[in-house]
């Protein structure tokens, strides 16, 4: 027995140098020379998919926002790429400009998949028993909560009086850290259940003479890297170019700026360095987003680097071990898996 936990021991310690030599050699490459990403189709057939979440098994549980017609879905993508509804009949409608709206971003936290909704709610589904080929569940069976009322209800200092509750991510304690891309706020969801705004997204100074004083800085995305929160911004009218700016807050909600001089994000992903993958959604042309402009860019701080070009209108970055990221893309229906 002793030989034996040993041997556990030694292959353990093996296991994890050699890792952190992969990290390490993987790091040095990025750092010394341009290394690109590779894409391609993981899976397609997708009814407008929004968010993703990467499992231990390497499963994707992805968020399809659906046709407008109350048909919006959880589903789940397993390693050879067949998609497996998992929970139907999530709201699904068309707003005045003609967009489809429903689901946000999801979370994979143990057993439980938080959901989000873009008319407030925070939907909560034990998966530990799903299984691929299983009859999916109704939407109308899932317990919510009303993240929308709390977050219209509080007297922010810029308030919008809208709420959109779009992504969100695990913080210190196990609380859930939630953006607001309405009310431009990270709301906290403590593990008792308790809400409470944690911080405001701060606007920018209008570059260009058209439009408000100060451009709304949408939250779209947050990581946690252990010590702070990182958070992708969107601008609001008039979408000047290259202002976008990823946040940083510490534990107490201080904010900074961690990066400037970008455009239009929609996510970011921690990579193995701790250091984020941002997702550029597009460029905008005056009259709308331009389709295949969004990026994938690798951000440390003080330079920015362009890893992959020609995205159609992604959603959402998901890492997969060291080497591999999966993008969906709102335009095409589809998962695109991105490898060094």
């Amino acid at each position: 027995m002793r030989t034996t936990s040993r041997s556990l021991l030694a292959l353990l310690a093996l296991s994890v140098a050699t890792s952190c030599s992969e990290l390490e050699r993987l790091v040095d490459e990025v750092e010394s020379r341009p290394l690109k990403l590779k894409a391609s189709t993981f899976a397609a057939g997708l009814a407008a998919p929004v968010g993703l979440e990467v499992d231990q098994k390497g499963q994707l549980w992805v968020t399809e926002i659906g046709a407008g017609n109350d048909d919006g879905k959880v589903s789940l993508v397993t390693p050879d790429g067949k998609v497996h509804p998992v929970i139907e009949g999530f709201r699904s409608f068309t707003d005045p400009q003609g967009d489809f709206v429903g689901l946000n971003h999801l979370l994979l936290q143990g057993n439980t998949l938080w959901i989000l909704h873009a008319e407030g709610k925070l939907f909560r589904a034990d998966v530990s028993s799903f299984r691929p080929g299983d009859a999916p569940r109704q939407a109308d069976e899932l317990a919510f909560e009303d993240i929308g009322s709390f977050v219209k209800a509080y007297d922010f200092e810029e308030d919008t009086e809208q709420s959109n509750p779009y992504n969100l991510t695990v913080g210190p304690g196990g609380d859930l850290y939630i953006v607001d891309a309405s009310a431009n706020a990270i709301i906290r969801r403590k593990a008792s259940g308790a809400l409470d705004v944690f911080a405001a997204v701060p606007g920018i100074s209008n570059p260009t003479p058209v439009g408000p004083p100060t451009v709304q800085s949408l939250p779209t995305g947050i990581v946690f890297d252990g010590h702070r929160f990182l958070v992708s911004t969107l601008l609001g009218f008039p979408f000047p170019a290259e202002k976008a700016r990823i946040y940083q807050f510490d534990l107490h909600g201080n904010v900074s700026i961690y990066q400037d001089g970008l455009n239009s994000l929609i996510d970011l992903e921690l990579g193995p360095d701790l250091r984020p993958l941002v997702l550029q959604y597009g460029t905008w042309t005056g009259e709308g987003f331009a389709l295949n402009s969004g990026r994938v860019i690798r951000s440390t701080g003080q330079k920015i680097t362009t890893l992959l070009e020609g995205l159609n209108l992604p959603t959402d970055i998901e890492r997969s071990g060291l080497k591999t990221y999966y993008v969906t893309s709102l335009a095409e229906g589809r998962i695109q898996k991105l490898v060094y």
